[in-house]
């Protein structure tokens, strides 16, 4: 159903119909007024506060995280000997590791 049709039928079909004998003079006129004397509500501004409010708590998350991090028993200082790690040889292995393999013998096939 298109939504504009419904409301020019819906206000073709009030302006037709006579107001009642208790409706008071202009109070159609102080409704609408009272409506445009509301402001529009805007959601950006509900979620821009809501985030900004978040910040405080979410860098007091982030400070007791990295002081629990460093300060846990467990936890090295400073890395004394770091292991020679080549993460270069480490990935071309496991990405070449499927091709390095030997083909399987003709009575597996």
């Amino acid at each position: 159903m298109n939504l504009d049709d419904l409301q020019r039928k819906l206000i073709r079909v009030a302006r037709a119909s006579l107001p009642g004998e208790g409706v008071p003079y202009g109070f159609e006129r102080r409704v609408m007024a009272a409506l445009r004397s509301h402001p529009v509500l805007d959601q950006w501004a509900f979620w821009a506060q809501a985030l900004w409010r978040a910040t405080a708590p979410c860098l007091a998350v982030v400070v007791l995280i990295a002081m629990w991090s460093l300060l846990s028993p467990g936890a090295p200082i400073a890395n004394p000997a770091p292991q020679a790690i080549d993460v270069a040889q480490d990935l071309e292995n496991t990405v070449l590791a499927a091709t390095d393999q030997e083909p399987a013998p003709e009575s597996l096939r």
